[in-house]
């Protein structure tokens, strides 16, 4: 367990998003990470990395235009989050932003939900139905995973786009809208098209400007801000809020991230459970999903069978799972991982022994990690 540093605090004020943070080295990388997460809006984009600056600051100029925009991005990388951005700074910032998934539904339902019905019009339909380019109308539409649109439907989005209209199923005369379209994907498009699976003349007209966001495994130095934003926004309001400490952040920036920005939610989350009633999240707070499978799959032991759900045998296995994440992220060297962790290597290998004592299975990289 690390010492917390007092000199480093983060107190939530009235009203519930105010916030005074308190440091005594500015030049910290985590009082910088939390300075960059208070200073921030709800729900805003948050980034320190060179290039994720530059998407920004380049969504910020495209917003005050009306030209489509196509995200592309890893699940879970935020295409939404910036689509939103977009959206909250352009002149339609007052009127809708709505987000449809398109792989969420049927071809005929998705058809209805984007340009509305007649009543009557099909089974079901028992009242009309405006469709969400309507319901947007004046503001923006972000039509999520576009790829997954089937073809049919591609070419009804197309007209959409290009005649500011759209044909309601059941009805024989197009209503004008005014939307501005936002699609975001996490395939290639491009390859989409060449393999006949997309109108290559929608991505055209889709791909007025581009922008692509990378997995947080390529921008590690959004980590600790992303971090320390997502502790403000799932810390219990009226309690201390945690602070990160630098082997934490350490911790964090050696993991490969393969659910991007929502797998570090989930860390985060978990780890404001694990902490109880301490102010500081340091490694041993760390679970990552991987290391949830890894540590946590494994058959009860006699032991821990025995231990019940003990919180200590809790907290212990909590901690074998940290120390599993961290040594597979460090190649299973113990003198890297005991350094990311805080630790001595003696300490390292004392923890480990006593996890194999305790009969949890912590699989054969922790147990035998090379120097």
């Amino acid at each position: 367990m690390l010492e917390r540093s007092d000199a480093c605090s983060i107190t939530r004020l009235a009203g519930g998003q105010r916030f005074l943070l308190r440091y005594g080295d500015g030049a910290s990388p985590a009082v910088l990470a939390a300075l960059l997460a208070c200073a921030s809006a709800p729900g805003a984009p948050i980034a320190a990395d060179p290039e994720s600056l530059s998407i920004l600051a380049l969504a910020e100029r495209i917003a005050g235009s009306d030209i489509p925009v196509l995200i592309n991005g890893p699940t879970g990388t935020g295409k939404e989050v910036l689509s939103r951005f977009i959206h909250e700074r352009s002149p339609r910032a007052g009127k809708p932003f709505i987000a449809i998934n398109c792989a969420a539904m049927p071809e005929t339902m998705l058809e209805a939900m984007l340009f509305g019905h007649q009543k009557g019009s099909f089974t079901g339909a028992n009242a009309a139905g405006e469709g969400f380019f309507r319901a947007a109308d004046g503001g923006t539409l972000l039509l999520d995973e576009i790829a997954e649109m089937p073809l049919s439907l591609q070419a009804k989005l197309l007209r959409a786009l290009q005649e500011g209209e759209v044909v309601p199923i059941g009805a024989t005369a197009p209503v004008k809208v005014d939307v501005r379209v936002i699609a975001c994907a996490n395939r290639d498009l491009p390859l989409e098209v060449e393999e006949g699976r997309f109108r290559a003349d929608l991505f055209y007209r889709l791909n007025v400007f581009p922008l692509a966001l990378r997995p947080l495994s390529e921008r590690s130095e959004d980590i600790a801000p992303l971090a320390f934003a997502m502790i403000l926004r799932h810390a219990p309001v009226g309690q201390v809020v945690p602070w990160l400490s630098d082997a934490a952040i350490a911790m964090l920036a050696c993991h490969a991230w393969p659910g991007n920005v929502r797998e570090l939610e989930n860390v985060i989350r978990r780890a404001l459970v694990l902490l109880g009633n301490e102010h500081e999240i340091g490694p041993e707070h760390i679970v990552f999903d991987r290391a949830v499978r890894l540590a946590g799959t494994e058959a009860p032991t006699e032991s821990t069978a025995a231990a019940g759900g003990k919180l200590s045998n809790i907290v212990q296995l909590s901690e074998a799972r940290a120390i599993l994440a961290t040594l597979e992220a460090c190649g299973g060297s113990r003198v890297a991982a005991a350094r990311q962790l805080g630790i001595s290597e003696r300490t390292l290998r004392y923890r480990l022994a006593s996890f194999r004592e305790a009969g949890i299975a912590i699989g054969g990289l922790a147990a035998g990690g090379r120097r």
